[in-house]
């Protein structure tokens, strides 16, 4: 049983939209939140591109999204179509043609503003080379790159301002009757961003896409997009997510996945509930999670370790996790098993022998013979 059900307090309602699909991915509707990225190659350079957007759907990536800046883009967009284990997005800005290339070329969505292509005949070709292929579109808005009479209205870019560009381009949409679009209202001000997005969610059903934009680097850019997407995916605002960050984009799906694991919306692999130690822990708890996390990235079922350096709160965490170690004295400390205690172990061996557990209750969730422990939910 979730715990949504025994706890209320959990509950989050998520916003009710349409659903569309992007490539085989659904988006919106009751479907789960997905995690994407964006790839920092040159498009050009096709394994390269290749190999990074396969690292990221190794990670977890649902969707990732291509920059297609000219002619040449374009064209090695098919072939990077055609390699990518998940659908790719086409980043287009300006030019209508690219819009037009990457539909043809087998894109899944087309990441666009209809109201920065250009006439509305250009816009109507976008349209239809969508409609034709299959593709879907993003609406894109970013404070950082408003139409400028809206920047003369309302003097700066704030909420109202991202909202009426987002219903503009919306409506040029739905004139030409298209509406497999989602829609997002980035900006780097997480302020900014958060009332945008309450605003575009009340205004319209769409399918939102959820981001910070230029969040920053690992550390500052983790912080701010966990409390900017917290926020808003904890009011049930949010069908898909990306994490901006200057970093590997591989970095970007991972705070991706702990942001809704954190709040209980999707769950991926092991989640290690870990004490920051001190001088009560009976092993070295730092490098030992490091330790875990690095050896326990293969795992994609969702389930949950407790690593808890003494007895204060150990055998309390290891109640509620798949897998616990709680230190102890002379060396050793005791592993639990589906909340119960099983037996010690040597400080030395824990490691291989938490990572063998590890598998072994994966295993058994994965054939149904068990359940994951409330800590996984």
């Amino acid at each position: 049983m979730s715990l949504n059900h025994v706890r209320p307090w959990r509950n989050i309602y998520r916003r009710k939209s349409r659903q569309i699909m992007v490539g085989n991915v659904p988006v919106g509707g009751d479907a789960p939140i997905s995690v994407q990225t964006m790839t920092n190659t040159d498009t050009t350079d096709v394994k390269a591109t290749v190999d990074q957007v396969q690292r990221a759907a190794d990670a977890g990536a649902d969707i990732v999204r291509v920059s297609v800046p000219d002619e040449a883009s374009s064209k090695a967009l098919k072939e990077i179509v055609r390699e990518s284990p998940v659908p790719i997005v086409a980043d287009i800005h300006f030019h209508y043609r690219r819009g037009i290339e990457a539909a043809e070329a087998g894109a899944a969505c087309l990441r666009i503003n209809p109201g920065n292509i250009g006439s509305e005949e250009r816009v109507r070709e976008v349209i239809s080379a969508a409609r034709d292929h299959g593709c879907s579109m993003r609406i894109g808005v970013n404070a950082g790159s408003l139409e400028r009479h809206l920047l003369e209205k309302y003097g700066e870019p704030c909420p109202d301002a991202m909202v009426e560009s987002g219903l503009d381009h919306i409506r040029i949409l739905q004139d030409n009757d298209f509406h497999e679009f989602k829609i997002s209202v980035k900006a780097s001000d997480v302020f900014l961003a958060a009332a945008a997005y309450q605003g575009i969610a009340e205004a319209t059903d769409a399918p939102i896409h959820l981001g910070i934009t230029e969040a920053g680097g690992l550390t500052s850019g983790t912080i701010k997009s966990s409390i900017g997407l917290g926020n808003l995916l904890w009011m049930g605002i949010g069908d898909t997510v990306r994490v901006s960050l200057s970093a590997d984009p591989v970095e970007e799906v991972k705070v991706g996945y702990e942001i809704l694991k954190a709040l209980g919306l999707r769950h991926r692999g092991v989640n290690i509930i870990s004490c920051p130690s001190c001088a009560r822990q009976g092993f070295d708890v730092i490098k030992t999670v490091e330790k875990l996390e690095e050896r326990l990235e293969h795992i994609k079922t969702p389930m949950s370790l407790s690593i808890i350096g003494c007895v204060v709160n150990g055998p309390g965490e290891a109640l509620m996790t798949d897998v616990g170690f709680t230190g102890g004295g002379a060396g050793r400390g005791m592993v639990y098993l589906a909340g119960k205690k099983s037996h010690s172990m040597s400080n030395d061996e824990m490691v291989d022998h938490i990572v063998e557990q590890v598998e072994k209750r994966a295993a058994e969730i994965e054939a149904g013979e068990v359940a994951p422990t409330e800590a996984a939910e």
